[in-house]
Formats: structure tokens, C-alpha cells, sequence
């Protein structure tokens, strides 16, 4: 397949784009080098005659039309995959305008081009957080009532709504995806598991929001990669696929998990790093729970996560130790 990515210089994107290289696909990287895109995380790939870089924001319609033209058999694109987009739920409460500008307008931007290019199918990454906060029982269903919280999440909701009305007004294949908290390898150190891994390898203070008592379902990023491979290929227009790791954690018991993985392979006492721990102000709108139920996903696409959560967290704790370059120099 030739595959048209957007945001494949991030966190989920750039794994994606390993994999499908990997597996013989020629694809297409547009991605506008945001502070959490860098196009090093596949400088590797680069002499690969599947892979072509393309700098451009979503925003620009004459970009993205551009790049369009740069087919690699001359016969287009088999399928857009939209990673891009501002991701961090704290960036968004306090700079909600870029988060609209990116999510929604430049995805309407990319749904536009991509259709006039007739490029056949559409696949947009959403999440979970489009629901909202659960009770401490229960689970998301794809068809739950969209309910977002932060400006984040309501500008993924949007941007949802707006590529499912392109299958609706003009029949286009859009497929949504909605996956639960991600982690792994090349993951931007604001996030909450980096930031747990690079500021204990520093001796700093963790910081955990509140109480700590929030609770995220996680998945290792292979896992969701493979779900939208399989989404590409046995998916249906129109539908909404949901992936979940089926590992819910408190923030807290996910400090102190990661914290006992950082001392066992540091060879360090695990107090050492639990005492670093800090309890800070909570954030406003703070979703207390988040888990999605993706049965759906093994009934329709016979997908199901193969990576467990301890074998996840060793492989993710092993990365940082041995890409220490990687990350500090963009801290």
C-alpha cells in the first residue's frame, strides 16, 4: 500500500511509520516539526526508497495538496492516516485556540485535499477522551454519547464529527479510531509515563496530580499501531474502532510501578525514587476515569493486544535508559 501519514515524526505516528516500512509499505510523511515532532526519531529511514519526509502543516491546503502530488507509482494514495494534531491536555487549557486551528480546521483542510485527490479511504486517530469521565464502574462503548472535557478532547470530538459527515454528504471511507492512553518508545517526555522515568533518572520531583486516584486504561503503542493496520485492511466506512490495553491504573499505581522498574534495572533502592513522588494542585476538569470496552474490535477485526503491561513498562523504561541523548537534549 501507499500510505499518506500525517504527524509521523510524533509519539504514535513515528512508530507507525516504523512498522508499515518495516512490512514493506510505501509511505509518505507529512508532519509540520511541531515542538513534538522531530524528524529524527526516523532519521534511520531516510535512505529507504519507501520513505519520503515532507515538512507541511495540515492547515496549509496548498501544502497538503502538494505533497499529495509526490505519489510513489504514479497511481495515488491507497489511504490518509491523520495523526496529526496537538495532543497534550494541559497545553490545551491554556492555549485552547491552536488545538481548534489544528484539530478541526486542519483536519477539514486534510479531508478536502485527500478527497478531491480521490484518495479511496481516510482513516482519522482519535481517543477516548472524546467521552468524558466514568463512574468508577463501567466502560466506554464506540456509541457512548461524546461528552469531552478539555478543550483537547472536544477539539478531537469535532474533528470526529466532521470526517464522519464526509462519509455521510459524499459517501467518503472515513474510519475513526479511539484508542486508550498510550506509551512506549519515542514518546515526548511531557507526557505523564516519560515524565515519571526522565525526572526520577534526574532526581527531581515527580509530580502527580491531586489525590493521584485517577484512573487510565494503557496501552503499548505496537498494540494500537497493529489495531489501525487492521482497521486499513478488514474495517468498514463509516465505523468507529475502539483499542484498549485492558490495564487500568491509577496515576499513582502507575508512579510506583514504573518507579520499582526504574530501581530493579538501575540497581538502585526503590525509596530512593518513591520519595521523589509529589502531590500537586489538580488540573481543572480533571477526568476522574477513563477505559473503553473494544470487544467490538476482536469481534470485527480479530484484534486484541499482545503486549502485556509488564513486558510494555520493561521495554519502555529500557528505551529511555538507552536513549538518554534522545531526551535530553529536548529537555
Amino acid at each position: 500500500m501507499d500510505l499518506f501519514i500525517t504527524g509521523g515524526a510524533g509519539f504514535i505516528g513515528s512508530n507507525f511509520v516504523r512498522m508499515a516500512i518495516f512490512r514493506g509499505h510505501n509511505v509518505l510523511n507529512f508532519d509540520a516539526l511541531t515542538y513534538a515532532g522531530r524528524r529524527e526519531n526516523l532519521s534511520d529511514l531516510e535512505s529507504k526508497s519507501n520513505y519520503l519526509f515532507v515538512e507541511g502543516n495540515i492547515c496549509d491546503e496548498h501544502a497538503v495538496e502538494k505533497a499529495l502530488e509526490n505519489t510513489f507509482d504514479g497511481k495515488g494514495f491507497n489511504v490518509v492516516i491523520n495523526f496529526a494534531a496537538e495532543s497534550h491536555v494541559d497545553r490545551s487549557i491554556h492555549a485552547a485556540k491552536i488545538f481548534s486551528e489544528t484539530n478541526v480546521l486542519g483536519t477539514a483542510t486534510l479531508l478536502e485535499a485527500a478527497r478531491a485527490a480521490n484518495v479511496p479511504m481516510f482513516i482519522q486517530i482519535s481517543t477516548d477522551e472524546v467521552y468524558g469521565s466514568l463512574s468508577s464502574t463501567g466502560k466506554f462503548e464506540r456509541h457512548s454519547p461524546l461528552n469531552p472535557s478539555s478543550p483537547y478532547s472536544s477539539s478531537k470530538a469535532g474533528a470526529d464529527l466532521l470526517a464522519l459527515s464526509f462519509y455521510h454528504t459524499w459517501g467518503y471511507d472515513v474510519r475513526i479510531t479511539r484508542c486508550t492512553n498510550n506509551y512506549g518508545s519515542y514518546q515526548f517526555p511531557e507526557k505523564f509515563i516519560p515524565t515519571i522515568i526522565t525526572r526520577a533518572l534526574r532526581g527531581e520531583s515527580i509530580p502527580v496530580f491531586g489525590d493521584g486516584m485517577q484512573i487510565r486504561d494503557w496501552i503499548y503503542v505496537n498494540d494500537h499501531c497493529e489495531g489501525i493496520f487492521n482497521v486499513i485492511e478488514r474495517g468498514k466506512p463509516a465505523h468507529i474502532y475502539l483499542f484498549g490495553g485492558s490495564n487500568e491504573k491509577t496515576n499513582l499505581d502507575l508512579s510506583r510501578t514504573i518507579l520499582e522498574a526504574l530501581a530493579k534495572r538501575t540497581n538502585q533502592p526503590e525509596e530512593n525514587f518513591m520519595k521523589l513522588i509529589t502531590h500537586i494542585t489538580d488540573r481543572p476538569g480533571h477526568d476522574r476515569r477513563y477505559t473503553i470496552d473494544w470487544s467490538s474490535s476482536k469481534q470485527e477485526l480479530g484484534w486484541e493486544p499482545a503486549i502485556s503491561f509488564e513486558t510494555g513498562i520493561e521495554q519502555t523504561v529500557e528505551w529511555y535508559l538507552q536513549n538518554r541523548k534522545w531526551w535530553e537534549s529536548i529537555i
